[in-house]
């Protein structure tokens, strides 16, 4: 049986996921979305995967690619997609394990919604990759170290939570609104296109 372990994040990211309304329940290392009902955990399914996560994120640690990120996505008992960071090999900045296995993914199976799929990575979700998850639809996500682990390394994404739960013009890159009204004008014309594709 898996280890029982609780989310260890600090202050900041738990008030960013509570504004967010995203739930944490007390399941071992489980992000789930608050208004999906996934299957139970299965332990064993569960360490099976994980394991092909944590081969991949060795593999790219040890050819260079990047830090210690593997995932995969699995629907239905199959590996559907895999990834792992690729931040320097790439010099990509967002080539983090979940999103390229959620690119691949995607790209693979032709459809932006990756519904009714696990995600499985080493590490628990930064920010960007968190959001990602959400934009995707993915029902629930599981994850080996957590972020509090990443951050002993170097990996410390907390200062983004507490970021965005600053005003925009108390950050520490500012966001400075232009053309809002212009923008605003396109935004209404893309929201009635009659064949617009919601996601």
């Amino acid at each position: 049986m898996p280890s029982t372990q609780f989310p260890r994040c600090s202050p900041s990211r738990r008030q960013w996921l509570a504004v967010t309304a995203f739930a944490i329940p007390g399941v071992a290392g489980v992000l789930t979305a608050a208004d999906t009902k996934p299957a139970p955990v299965d332990p064993a399914q569960a360490e099976k995967f994980m394991r092909q996560a944590l081969e991949l994120a060795r593999k790219g640690m040890e050819n260079g690619d990047g830090g210690p990120f593997g995932c995969v996505i699995v629907k239905d008992g199959a590996v559907i997609g895999e990834g792992w960071n690729r931040v320097v090999s790439t010099n990509d900045p967002t080539a983090h394990g979940e999103v390229v296995a959620i690119r691949e993914t995607c790209t693979k199976n032709k459809n932006f919604s990756l519904k009714g799929c696990e995600l499985y990575t080493t590490g628990e979700p930064c920010p960007m990759c968190l959001a990602a998850i959400y934009w995707a639809r993915i029902d629930r996500v599981y994850y080996g170290f957590s972020c509090k682990d990443a951050a002993t390394i170097g990996f410390d994404d907390s200062f983004i939570y507490e970021q965005m739960n600053k005003p925009l013009a108390a950050r520490t890159i500012p966001e400075v609104q232009v053309l809002g009204t212009e923008s605003f004008e396109l935004l209404k014309k893309y929201a009635a296109k009659p064949n617009r594709v919601k996601y």
